[in-house]
């Protein structure tokens, strides 16, 4: 008896966490997003928490690259490109970077 309420409570305690959310290594390790040209990522795999972790990520990083735009006064569209580049040659073999309209691993 004493062995199953303890299941039961251990049980309960699982269910109730909540979820972890996805990072963006975790994301990229399980092929779920990738690295484009535009500077920005886009899902690879159209899951909710895969688009949510790119909206998320993707306004941050514009917000980074007016800020750097601005800085040097050059175009937001440079910044992006540029950006793009140097994520995608920094992406690691067996991640996704989209290339020509598709995604291939590195």
């Amino acid at each position: 008896m004493k062995k199953t309420v303890t299941l039961i409570l251990f049980s309960l305690l699982l269910i109730c966490q909540p979820a972890i959310a996805l990072d963006l290594q975790s994301a990229k390790a399980q092929g779920l997003v990738g690295e484009t040209a535009s500077g920005y990522l886009a899902p690879v795999k159209a899951t909710d928490e895969a688009k949510k972790l790119v909206g998320d990520i993707n306004t941050k990083r514009k917000q980074h690259y007016q800020k750097i735009a601005k800085s040097n006064n050059t175009p937001l569209s440079t910044v992006e490109q540029l950006a793009g580049k140097k994520a995608i040659a920094k992406t690691p073999a067996g991640q996704f970077i989209h290339v020509n309209n598709s995604w291939q691993k590195k």
